[in-house]
């Protein structure tokens, strides 16, 4: 375990840096990079690794959001070093009801194959999104307001500031996220998943139980879908089911699809991109006087899928992830030198 602890203190040592050096803007765009990192690494496991294709993905980052926002106005927030732990348990509260979402939606609906599946996913992730906007409960069409998120603190001379707290949580996730994945993918469990995509009629006549493999896969996916949901509730602090609409859910697909299907590294690197590249484009918008961003930005993706259609690294990994390749190994495996 000592590499991925050595990974995670220097993350969290360029969280440092980070909060000195940059400003408010950029340490927001920052939270949404990683919360588009889990987002993207999830729904790899499903449409790039078990090859199905869902469009709810939206659909279980709003539960997940809606469960830990809610669950923080009965619990009041914890001070200090504390909020750590309180928002952790949160992030699992609504990472474990979007799974249990994510079980009701696959277990009957994974039977069915491509576009048929795509439909009903995209069904469900309309229906949260009608729920909330007629449910008082959760604030309705006007969204939940004063969302509790990480606060400054100070204790003598050590003070910790809010994009830290955040930062660190969300860091956490993503590293927990890459691990669990690829550590799933290089177990048995894994290659039902890759058995499943290459030929499901196949892995069936090996007596693979195609079904509950999906199911697995989707369950795990929505897990984390719902994890990044809770961040982005309690960073921003304010939740409306716009934010939850289809076309977040197609944000998710194209960071899939545009790093690579079945490539966690080129998830990273297409969360990053669909995340600053609009940003890096809001100083011409100043300059013209009219918004090309999304004009050059749909252009980008679509010259990039011209030029490179297998994705930024199509189904390979960069080296750095073979860091992590001892967790696929056996007790008694040989090294090579």
């Amino acid at each position: 375990m000592k590499k991925p602890l050595l990974i995670l203190i220097g993350l969290i040592g360029l969280g440092v840096f980070l909060d000195f050096a940059t400003d408010a803007f950029i340490q927001l765009t920052l939270i949404y990079v990683l919360i588009n990192m889990i987002l993207a690494m999830s729904l790899n496991l499903v449409n790039g690794f078990t090859g199905q294709f869902s469009l709810g993905h939206a659909g279980f980052m709003a539960v997940g959001a809606y469960t830990s926002a809610y669950l923080s106005t009965l619990i009041p927030v914890w001070t200090g070093p504390a909020q750590v732990l309180y928002f952790a348990i949160l992030a699992t509260a609504g990472g474990l009801m979007s799974a249990f979402a994510g079980f009701l939606v696959g277990l009957p609906s994974l039977r069915l194959r491509g576009d048929y599946l795509a439909i009903v996913t995209l069904g469900f992730g309309e229906i949260i999104r009608v729920i909330l906007l007629n449910t008082p409960a959760v604030g309705g069409a006007r969204g939940m307001y004063g969302i509790q998120g990480p606060t400054d603190w100070e204790a003598g001379p050590l003070y910790v500031s809010k994009f830290f707290w955040g930062y660190t949580h969300a860091i956490f996730w993503v590293v927990v996220c890459f691990l669990v994945i690829w550590r799933t993918i290089r177990s048995n469990q894994g290659r039902a998943f890759l058995s499943v995509r290459e030929d499901e009629i196949a892995a069936e006549a090996m007596g693979i139980n195609t079904t509950q493999t999906k199911v697995r896969a989707f369950v795990l996916s929505s897990f984390f879908a719902g994890i990044a949901g809770a961040i982005f509730a309690h960073y921003s602090n304010y939740l409306n089911p716009a934010s939850f609409a289809f076309t977040r859910s197609v944000d998710c697909v194209i960071m899939v699809v545009l790093g690579g299907m079945g490539s966690l590294s080129g998830s990273l690197m297409a969360a990053t991109i669909i995340t600053i590249l609009p940003e890096l484009l809001r100083p011409l918008q100043e300059t013209t006087g009219v918004d090309l961003r999304m004009v050059i930005y749909s252009l980008s993706l679509i010259l990039l899928m011209i030029l490179r259609p297998q994705g930024l690294m199509g189904s390979r990994e960069l080296k750095v992830s073979r860091l992590f390749t001892f967790f696929s190994r056996g007790r008694n495996a040989k090294t090579t030198p």
